[in-house]
């Protein structure tokens, strides 16, 4: 007689199948949802912050143009003005130091004019408050118009989409250097382009005393972010031998960071003082 032998089979219980179609789908909606959140917040820095602060710049622009009596745009006005102890760091993204500093000018401006030309000297300004929006720069190349406020602060200044006025150096038209910070991405990044900047291109300032015309005269690719002598009174790097200048004069300094996108190096223009045109009783040019 045949004795015939059970035969069991192995196999998952359904239960255990279940689980863990349950759990792979599980980590798969995590997946997704994690990475649906990093578009967006890479949306918000890369698209909505410039869009909320170039228009909040530009608005900005339009009411010191407003206060100070001007009746039109850049497009006239710019063309017409056209003339024949610093920070131990420079700030980028995550690096901005000097914010809770309140300093505002060096004093009494220089005869600007006769040291670009014989031009009138414009009135003395008024020191500008912290975190004031006091000036506007225009830097036709790269189609920037853009305001200017005192200090280096992220939430007060540069995440506004402004440019800021490192306190302790220069004010515009004054003998040294008129030294400025502004992001280079995300935030309405006015200095963006700045590297296409060559020799010769205009720098317009515009202040409510006076227009100031400074031209490109130098640029470094690439510095460290605790290079201060590029913003000092006669700005030459401590970094990069050769870089800079070795004697007093009307300089212009724009620093971001680079490369882009990272705020490891900085990236600086230079540019001199060519021409003042004091601005007219009224608010004319």
């Amino acid at each position: 007689m045949r004795v015939r032998v059970p035969v069991v089979q192995q196999g998952r219980a359904p239960g255990r199948r279940s689980l863990a179609a349950r759990l792979v789908w599980n980590a798969a909606e995590v997946a997704v949802t994690l990475g649906v959140v990093l578009l967006l917040l890479v949306a918000h820095q890369l698209w909505w912050t410039n869009r909320q602060a170039r228009a909040a710049a530009e608005r900005k622009v339009e009411a010191l143009e407003e206060e100070w009596g001007r009746s039109g745009g850049e497009g006239s006005g710019g063309d017409r003005a056209r003339a024949g102890g610093p920070s131990e760091g420079l700030p980028g993204e995550g690096d901005l130091p000097g914010e809770g500093d309140s300093s505002g000018g060096r004093g009494p401006a220089r005869d600007a004019g006769v040291a670009a030309g014989g031009a009138p000297q414009a009135a003395r300004p008024t020191p500008p408050r912290w975190d004031q929006a006091y000036a506007v720069l225009r830097i036709p190349r790269i189609d920037v118009r853009v305001p200017v406020a005192e200090g280096v602060s992220k939430g007060g200044v540069l995440d506004k989409g402004y440019v800021g006025h490192y306190p302790r150096t220069a004010q515009p038209g004054q003998g040294g250097n008129f030294a400025l910070a502004g992001h280079r991405n995300t935030h309405g990044e006015p200095f963006r382009h700045i590297d296409r900047l060559r020799n010769g291109d205009e720098l317009r300032v515009e202040t409510k005393e006076a227009v100031y015309t400074y031209v490109v005269d130098k640029a470094l690719a690439r510095t460290s972010a605790h290079d201060g002598g590029v913003i000092r009174d006669v700005p030459r790097s401590d970094v990069r031998r050769g870089y800079g200048y070795s004697a007093p004069g009307y300089y212009i300094t724009l620093t971001t960071c680079t490369p882009e996108y990272t705020s490891k190096y900085r990236l600086v223009v230079w540019g001199k003082l060519r021409a003042m045109r004091p601005r007219q009783p009224g608010g004319g040019d």
